[in-house]
């Protein structure tokens, strides 16, 4: 059974978003992209600007899953609460289209996409144009949603729930 799957890197200046088929082993490149709220804006309407272009994407590609890092405390708390703030909008919109929403440590979705947790950015680039070489992100965002969206299908396959 094929399922389509939407990947998200949430973040308040940049949500990058990635949509891949999965049936079995085959992954196909459907589309991918950043959502940018502009910074002019106030924090609200940033929010908001996430929340309408995720809710958008849903209507557009129709997913049945969608994957979403989860995020770390970072060394400034008042950035990771805003952060918060930005995957809980991406979060909101998708489950608000009743598609489940999966979550990953950024650990995992390395271990996943190269077997090692602690992998470094290129080594998870890499992977990304090995298991889809027509994806051709623009910017780390975009190849992050990538990363997410693959780390799902690889886990998803390795727990044994059905494709």
């Amino acid at each position: 059974m094929k399922k389509r799957i939407l990947g998200i890197d949430p973040g308040l200046i940049h949500t990058g978003w990635a949509v891949v088929d999965v049936e079995g082993a085959s992954r196909k490149y459907v589309a991918s992209g950043v959502i940018l709220p502009k910074t002019k804006l106030s924090f609200a309407e940033r929010l908001t600007t996430i929340f309408r272009g995720v809710s958008e994407l849903c209507d557009t590609f129709c997913p049945n899953e969608c994957s979403i890092e989860i995020t770390f405390v970072n060394k400034n708390p008042q950035t990771t609460l805003i952060l918060g703030h930005a995957r809980a909008a991406a979060i909101v919109a998708v489950a608000n289209k009743e598609i489940p929403v999966f979550e990953y440590e950024p650990n995992k979705i390395k271990k996943a996409l190269t077997g090692a947790g602690h992998a470094d950015k290129s080594a998870v680039d890499k992977m990304v144009k090995i298991l889809l070489p027509v994806a051709n992100p623009k910017t780390p965002d975009e190849a992050d949603a990538i990363a997410i969206a693959l780390a799902h299908s690889n886990m998803m396959r390795i727990s044994g729930m059905k494709m």
